[in-house]
């Protein structure tokens, strides 16, 4: 009866450790795997950047290896406007965005109360103007419609263009860059300025109304199949103001990933593509901003 007693005993003790040994080696199974998920979380981020199609998404595009490389995946949402970027972003459905220049940031900001921030320059847009029936400069009769965009803070670069050309001049009191249609102090051949259009739709109205001047942003122009630098009747020159920037919530500013997204879209290769792949028509900055 006692050896029946110990033979139990002894198989109880080895059941026992026969399950703990078990327990033991699944949790250090689960902390092995959950230290690898951190570990490669860690590795890999993922960022989300607004851009417009032309030329952004593309400048994006190219730079998607170059990100690869720091361990970054950049998805790229492709947008059609001016105003769901910024909304986009400050909602949190975008950790960056890349389409705008810095007034029109200011703008925004001062209009919605957004805090967002430009994290860096990349490219100025020469702005344009066009026409189908109108040659040049000189050819520009009395009267003339010149259609514009909706967008306020382009007015007042548009107008100092136009003013480089002799054919307005504006109140000098006024910051060129804030300047309105109602700050124009001659106006010598009556020139009507139509702020009223969306800029997507500037491409379309260059194409079916004749003898106007239709001043198009230069990522419109390249995807309406415009060459600004041959086809504008007269542009902006290269040391425009107006950076296009990336801009990210200011919680952000200091986010190691979106930083290095900066410095791959400022890098020697990027830089080298913006200026191969659009021959002029968009300037590349550098760090400008």
């Amino acid at each position: 009866m006692k050896k029946f007693l110990v033979f139990l005993s002894v198989l109880f003790v080895l059941v026992l450790a026969a399950c703990g040994g078990g327990d033991s080696e699944e949790d250090t199974s689960n902390e092995n795997t959950s230290g690898d998920s951190n570990a490669e979380s860690e590795e890999n981020v993922e960022l989300i950047v607004g851009a417009s199609s032309v030329p952004h998404s593309e400048i994006l595009e190219e730079a998607k290896p170059l990100l690869e490389e720091e361990g970054i995946t950049l998805t790229i949402e492709e947008y059609q406007d001016y105003v769901f970027p910024n909304d986009d972003l400050a909602s949190g459905d975008l950790d960056a965005n890349y389409f705008q220049h810095i007034p029109f940031l200011k703008q925004t900001i001062g209009d919605t109360g957004y805090e967002l921030e430009n994290i860096g320059g990349v490219h100025v847009e020469p702005m344009g103007v066009y026409s189908k029936g109108i040659e040049s400069v000189d050819d520009i009769e009395e009267g003339t419609e010149v259609i514009l965009s909706n967008s306020v803070p382009d007015h007042g670069r548009v107008l100092a263009l136009f003013e480089s050309e002799g054919l307005i001049t504006l109140d000098e009191s006024v910051e060129k860059s804030e300047a309105t249609i109602d700050d124009i102090v001659e106006n010598p051949k009556n020139l009507k300025f139509s702020p009223d259009y969306t800029p997507e739709i500037l491409p379309e109205l260059y194409h079916s109304e004749e003898n106007t001047l239709v001043v198009i942003n230069t990522n419109f122009a390249i995807g309406a199949d415009l060459n600004p630098l041959e086809d504008a009747l007269f542009i902006e020159g290269e040391d425009s103001e107006y950076v296009n920037i990336v801009a990210a919530r200011a919680e952000d500013k200091d986010n190691e990933a979106l930083n290095t997204l900066v410095d791959v879209l400022q890098s020697e290769e990027i830089q080298d593509f913006i200026i191969e792949n659009y021959e002029g028509a968009i300037v590349p900055v550098g760090g400008k901003n």
